[in-house]
């Protein structure tokens, strides 16, 4: 004896039906990544999950800075060469313009204004916050893509977020590559 019949799931997949509308994907990712973050904070603990993100974010920086030193044959790129040619490669998902720079014996320091491909996920899901730690991705990313174009010419690379400028959508952050 069947207890639902073929009219009541025709009636009920008419009404569930996408129509062709296209699939919010990045929704959908945007969902999963907080329940990611959250979780494994609560398993793992804070500095476990800052490690973790930091090492995603390092695999895809090493990638594209090997995909560069191969585009423009070259090993080792200067700091403002580096910069340029990174950002120029990823429009797609950050704008990011420098503000100021400081230079001394030890370092250089460039101040910048980074609305990033994940700013606007931050909006929607508010336990998600600029600076915290889904933006350690970033920074695992941009360290070891910047380093390895840069190679023993500088010590290290450093990226901190400093600001979260709502007024201008932008987060302020500091760029330091160490001599």
């Amino acid at each position: 004896m069947n207890l639902i019949s073929k009219f009541e799931i025709e009636k009920t997949n008419e009404k569930i039906r996408n129509n062709g509308v296209k699939l919010n994907v990045l929704r959908g990712y945007e969902i999963i990544t907080e329940s990611l973050i959250f979780k494994m904070y609560d398993v793992f603990g804070r500095n476990a999950l800052l490690s973790l993100l930091y090492q995603v974010g390092t695999v895809p920086g090493l990638t594209i800075a090997k995909r560069l030193k191969e585009k423009y044959n070259k090993e080792i790129f200067g700091i403002l060469e580096s910069f340029e040619i990174l950002l120029s490669e990823l429009k797609e998902y950050y704008s990011i313009q420098i503000t100021h720079v400081e230079e001394d014996d030890e370092k250089i320091r460039f101040i910048i204004e980074n609305k990033c491909f994940l700013r606007d996920s931050y909006k929607i899901r508010k336990r998600l916050k600029p600076g915290k730690a889904f933006c350690r991705v970033n920074k695992g990313y941009f360290e070891k893509a910047l380093k390895e174009m840069l190679g023993e010419t500088i010590k290290s690379v450093e990226i901190n977020f400093l600001d979260d400028n709502v007024e201008k959508d932008v987060c302020e952050e500091e760029i330091i590559f160490y001599k």
